[in-house]
């Protein structure tokens, strides 16, 4: 069980007139090779939990155990937490700043103190990953890059370090569409390839849907909502109470099945709503 959270409750700024609970007793288990979504309304707490898997955020109530490390031991190796537990932040092309995108991208193995053939190895396999071509790239200036090729190369500065857990907060943020659909193709790629636990947090009720295997809803610091998107999409008017909504295709047919169609109101895949809309169509 690589990430387990047991009463996990964190209050910024405590004993201030700021202060402002952020967590109320949070109990998750996460295990090996999920794809979990984590959604909830600006605000609820996502953030806060997410920085709390690889050490920002130190435990102020209650226990976080990421693998075998303990985050509430004060004897617990940082750096080999991080090396396990990959963040990428929303907009991460903010964070280059090497030369070259060789070196941005080898800057967390040469702090690993490997040799610098695993260093050179670790870019190439980090930048294929991310569909860049390390030849032709290797010694451009990451910020003469388009936006999109920034943040795969910040990505593959992350990849770099071989997590095992990627967490990714907002990781499409002003993307454009296709732009979007790479970085999240991308990244259901790693989950099945490298067999990652992949935390991914969005808006998009779409991408959510297409790619987790998991949702776990936040609601003003609280889990709200745990399960199979099918089954956390079904509670469309909870989600709706909490400024949430539904994928578009599940809002559709659920409509359509309002209206006498006999289409399952479960579908939240383009494909799917094409089957069933199919079925009906051949069986007249």
């Amino acid at each position: 069980m690589p990430i387990k959270i047991e009463g996990l409750s964190y209050i910024y700024s405590p004993q201030s007139p700021l202060a402002k609970q952020a967590l109320w007793d949070i109990n998750l288990e996460i295990a090996d090779g999920e794809f979990v979504g984590l959604i909830g309304h600006t605000g609820s707490g996502k953030s806060t939990l997410i920085q709390h898997l690889n050490g920002l955020i130190k435990p102020m109530q209650g226990k976080v155990v990421v693998d075998e490390f303990d985050l509430t031991d004060k004897s617990t190796n940082w750096r080999q937490l991080r090396q396990k537990v990959g963040m990428v932040f929303q907009y991460p092309e903010h964070q280059l700043f090497g030369e070259t995108v060789y070196e941005d991208v080898a800057f967390g193995p040469k702090n690993l103190g490997i040799s610098e053939a695993e260093i050179e190895q670790r870019v190439i396999d980090a930048l294929k990953m991310v569909d860049l071509d390390y030849d032709s790239l290797k010694d451009r200036s990451p910020f003469e890059l388009s936006g999109g090729q920034k943040r795969r190369i910040a990505i593959a500065g992350v990849l770099a370090m071989r997590p095992r857990i990627l967490i990714l907060d907002e990781p499409t943020a002003g993307l454009d569409p296709r732009g979007r659909d790479e970085i999240l193709d991308q990244v259901k790629r790693l989950h099945t390839e490298w067999d990652l636990t992949v935390i991914l947090v969005t808006h998009s009720m779409e991408d959510i849907a297409r790619l987790a295997t998991r949702l776990i809803v936040l609601e003003k610091g609280r889990v709200a909502l745990d399960g199979t998107p099918y089954e956390v999409f079904a509670n469309a008017e909870e989600l709706s109470r909490m400024g949430l909504g539904v994928p578009q295709v599940t809002a559709l047919m659920s409509e359509l099945s309002k209206r006498g169609l006999a289409v399952k109101k479960e579908v939240m895949t383009i494909e799917d709503a094409e089957q069933e809309i199919l079925k009906i169509w051949e069986s007249k």
